[in-house]
């Protein structure tokens, strides 16, 4: 690695300077951890694509709520329940979408996942799914202080604290064993806690689902991970050197594409059998994933 500063600093240097940036970020930008179950509940900017297959008769209503069970919203509710409204304008476009995502997920994401499955055991999957999850707390710590939640920043700054230092780097989650737990709170929250209107639902290739609001905070998730413009950057600021150079875009490019495909391929792994249970229990099943996300989404801003 190879960092070159006009002012002479030494590669060395400019590396322990970097080094030193990144660990004050980390400890002036608080801390976070996974609510509940890390590894059972993929993070919102990280849902795998629902998998593909011939629809199968609908189950029994009590089966339903079993394979679900640990979701909190209900995934079959009737269109329009608990007062969510669905507004879907661009649902001929997103259903074709969605339909592909099906298909790549039907004939290369859960193939691979499964093949992963069967090569990694579970603790190594839940540890590395903790690992990915413990990185992106400054997000988690931000929106908290951008919303007020002073309890909630504090939280995070408390799992940050023992799941770097007891756990390992996060792969461990003992704050979890020790039950400190705390909603999680992204950009698209604080937006809808500031008033703005979630606006029209939509799908795009190869990610989650959104709402227009939820997508831009997506983006601004993006950009309140220090790693990045830090580490591996995207986001380049003039005169902040980074682990990888500015200059390197390849290096960059590659380092972020390979943790995305590899923390997706992990948390679908984690899923099999859950988004099996759910594809099984629904002939609609671009309606239900509307439905879960909108009524998930809502609750969470409530809260």
């Amino acid at each position: 690695m190879t960092i070159t500063r006009e002012d002479g600093m030494t590669d060395r240097k400019a590396v322990r300077f970097c080094v030193f940036m990144v660990m004050a970020l980390l400890w002036l930008s608080g801390c976070a951890g996974r609510t509940g179950a890390p590894a059972a509940m993929p993070d919102s900017s990280v849902q795998p694509v629902s998998s593909a297959g011939e629809p199968a008769p609908s189950r029994p209503a009590a089966d339903v709520a079993e394979t679900v069970s640990d979701e909190p919203f209900d995934p079959f509710a009737k269109s329009g329940a608990a007062g969510v409204e669905e507004y879907d304008p661009w649902e001929p476009l997103n259903t074709k979408v969605f339909e592909f995502n099906r298909q790549v997920d039907r004939w290369v994401l859960k193939p691979v996942s499964q093949a992963y499955d069967f090569v990694m055991p579970n603790p190594v999957q839940v540890g590395i799914s903790n690992v990915f999850y413990n990185m992106r707390f400054p997000s988690r710590f931000l929106n908290n202080v951008f919303q007020g939640k002073v309890q909630g920043a504090a939280t995070e700054m408390g799992r940050f604290m023992l799941n770097t230092t007891f756990g390992l780097g996060g792969l461990y989650d003992v704050a979890k064993d020790m039950n400190i737990a705390t909603p999680e709170e992204d950009t698209g929250q604080t937006l809808g806690f500031y008033g703005v209107p979630p606006g029209p639902y939509v799908v795009l290739p190869l990610l989650p689902p959104f709402n227009v609001r939820d997508l831009v905070g997506f983006a601004g998730d993006i950009a309140l991970n220090p790693i990045n413009w830090l580490v591996a950057p995207i986001i380049e600021i003039n005169g902040v050197p980074s682990a990888i150079a500015h200059k390197n875009r390849m290096t960059s490019t590659m380092v972020q594409l390979g943790g995305r495909v590899f923390e997706i391929v992990n948390d679908r792994s984690l899923n099999l059998e859950k988004f099996q249970g759910v594809e099984e229990a629904t002939l609609d099943l671009y309606a239900a994933v509307r439905n879960a996300y909108l009524q998930k989404r809502a609750l969470a801003i409530q809260e």
